[in-house]
């Protein structure tokens, strides 16, 4: 009888994860934070479209906190002369000292890839950059962007492939972002006082509006319930099958597929960035990140 009592809890935790996934659209998983007039919700809420214009840019942001979890989306990035644009998708906490999960995408002039900006940010110190171009056409279909968080490491993922990882070093005094709930945001936004070479590229307004579209979003995460959840989303059960084991860290396959990705396509890495830290690097680069 206990062993069926268990499978049981079980069952119902797995039904309830799926109603979760099934819900995990635009209309019913987020709200317009900014720029309302410059975005539009479609498909019964499966796609959603943010605007940039001279006037104003948009986004929006998860009704919900999380905690640990995997957090998808499919963009496909502004076409042709995106210079000065960023399209911004990230998971973050609240306040002065938050912790942050980033994918930014800057834009570049016709004919330029585009970056793929990563960052992470724990107890609000950032300054930990990773930047790729893209093995694709951003702008000609959608590509899936995968948040993987768990008490273990962050994970980024570009359709499915490993990019970076960020390492729980928490023990050797090294912050990591496990007790901060943060929300999944989404914005584009005129930054080209540094997004394209470093702010010297403008962007042509005569190319507006830009349009940046997403579909399929998937919020397979842990929902923040105060501190109960410290301990409920970190725990080892079929519910937050994001921090099991096989997740604890990449497989030699996955190894193998990021260090493909890092050694052909990754352009910047604070680790490397010697002349910046003044030899004072930050103390994670000389740990293992995978």
């Amino acid at each position: 009888m206990k062993n069926h009592n268990v499978l049981l809890v079980i069952i119902l935790s797995l039904a309830i994860l799926e109603e979760g996934l099934v819900q995990a659209n635009f209309f019913k998983s987020t709200i317009v934070n900014w720029g309302a007039q410059n975005s539009a919700i479609s498909s019964n809420g499966s796609n959603a479209m943010l605007v940039l214009n001279q006037f104003s840019g948009s986004g929006i942001q998860s009704k919900k906190q999380f905690l640990y979890g995997s957090i998808e989306m499919f963009i496909k990035l502004v076409p042709g002369n995106s210079a000065g644009t960023v399209t911004a998708y990230y998971m973050s906490s609240s306040g002065e000292n938050h912790d942050e999960i980033d994918f930014e995408f800057l834009g570049n002039v016709s004919g330029q890839p585009y970056i793929i900006h990563t960052n992470i940010y724990t107890q609000g110190v950032g300054n930990r950059e990773q930047q790729f171009y893209p093995w694709f056409d951003p702008t000609s279909d959608f590509h899936n962007y995968t948040i993987h968080w768990n008490p273990n490491q962050v994970v980024w993922f570009v359709d499915e492939i490993p990019i970076r990882v960020f390492k729980n070093y928490a023990t050797a005094g090294i912050p990591y972002p496990n007790s901060q709930p943060m929300r999944l945001f989404s914005s584009i936004w005129n930054a080209d006082n540094w997004a394209t070479r470093g702010g010297l590229v403008k962007i042509d307004w005569s190319q507006a509006p830009f349009v940046a579209r997403f579909r399929r979003l998937r919020l397979r995460a842990c929902k923040w319930l105060g501190q109960f959840s410290l301990s409920q989303c970190a725990a080892n059960t079929p519910v937050n099958w994001w921090s099991s084991p096989a997740y604890g860290r990449l497989s030699y396959a996955q190894v193998g597929q990021m260090m493909w990705a890092r050694n052909n396509y990754m352009i910047y890495d604070y680790c490397e960035d010697v002349r910046r830290f003044k030899d004072q690097m930050p103390p994670e680069c000389s740990l293992q990140q995978y």
